[in-house]
């Protein structure tokens, strides 16, 4: 049985309307942009947005790559289609390319991963800009503790509406609101190289590692005592509190160090 408390789903929705309201209006903005992978987040950060804002004040950038499963970018422009909102896709491999002709390093698949994230990010960003919008991030709660985001890539944003969601959250929310089946059926993926899945390389089910951050996190509860509460192994749960230390400075305004005054 799960340990974290049960979401009020009306409140929820209604918390994550009013914040992405407050947020434009704050900033002065006409709209935002999402990048719409054709993934459970960014779905239900289009739905939430349009009931926010309305349907003409939303964008969606739909980016795929050969690494790209063709049903994702299908299920983000459907979801667009869907919601009625202007949009526009833009394969990023030309782009990718010629930074890896440029550069002629030797080829890396995180590293590569990783600037595929930072390009789709370049480009909503031009979106953004030049519609005077914000940038809409589409990270949970479990992703970001655990920094399963690239650096100025998806993690760069103007704000993280479902950022205080797990992931078990983010489905029952998108339950709530009708999401299409084949976007709750199919697996988390983002889609940086051939083959993956998000709980692949994570090490675990989004169930259990919520299950976990939550106890750690919000319980204070030590490594052995969540161990035995879920019945798994300490290294399991080292697994993720290193994830954790490791990843604290991709959330983090970069540093400096402090002048010294005579």
């Amino acid at each position: 049985m799960s340990e974290i408390p049960k979401l009020d789903l009306e409140k929820t929705e209604s918390d994550i309307i009013d914040f992405i309201q407050a947020k434009v209006n704050e900033a002065k903005c006409d709209g935002i942009v999402v990048g719409l992978s054709g993934g459970i987040d960014s779905t239900l950060i289009a739905y939430l947005a349009c009931k926010a804002l309305g349907k003409d004040n939303v964008f969606g950038a739909i980016m795929p790559s050969t690494t790209t499963p063709t049903e994702d970018k299908i299920h983000g422009i459907e979801i667009a289609q869907i919601l009625g909102i202007d949009y526009k896709e833009i394969g990023i491999d030309s782009i990718l390319n010629e930074f890896l002709s440029l550069t002629q390093l030797e080829e890396d698949s995180l590293a590569i991963g990783n600037l595929k994230a930072r390009i789709r990010m370049s480009i909503i960003y031009y979106y953004a800009n030049a519609k005077n919008y914000l940038v809409c991030g589409t990270g949970n709660k479990s992703e970001i503790l655990i920094g399963y985001f690239t650096k100025y890539g998806d993690g760069a944003c103007d704000m993280e509406p479902i950022g205080d969601l797990y992931k078990t959250d983010v489905f029952k929310l998108s339950e709530y609101l009708n999401i299409p089946k084949e976007v709750l059926t199919k697996p988390p993926r983002a889609g940086l190289w051939a083959n993956q899945t998000d709980e692949d390389e994570i090490g675990m089910s989004y169930e259990l590692l919520d299950q976990i951050l939550y106890l750690y996190t919000e319980k204070d509860m030590k490594n052995t005592q969540i161990a035995e509460k879920l019945d798994i192994s300490a290294d399991d749960i080292d697994m993720i509190i290193n994830k954790i230390n490791r990843s604290r400075h991709k959330s983090k305004v970069p540093e400096s160090p402090q002048k010294t005054i005579m």
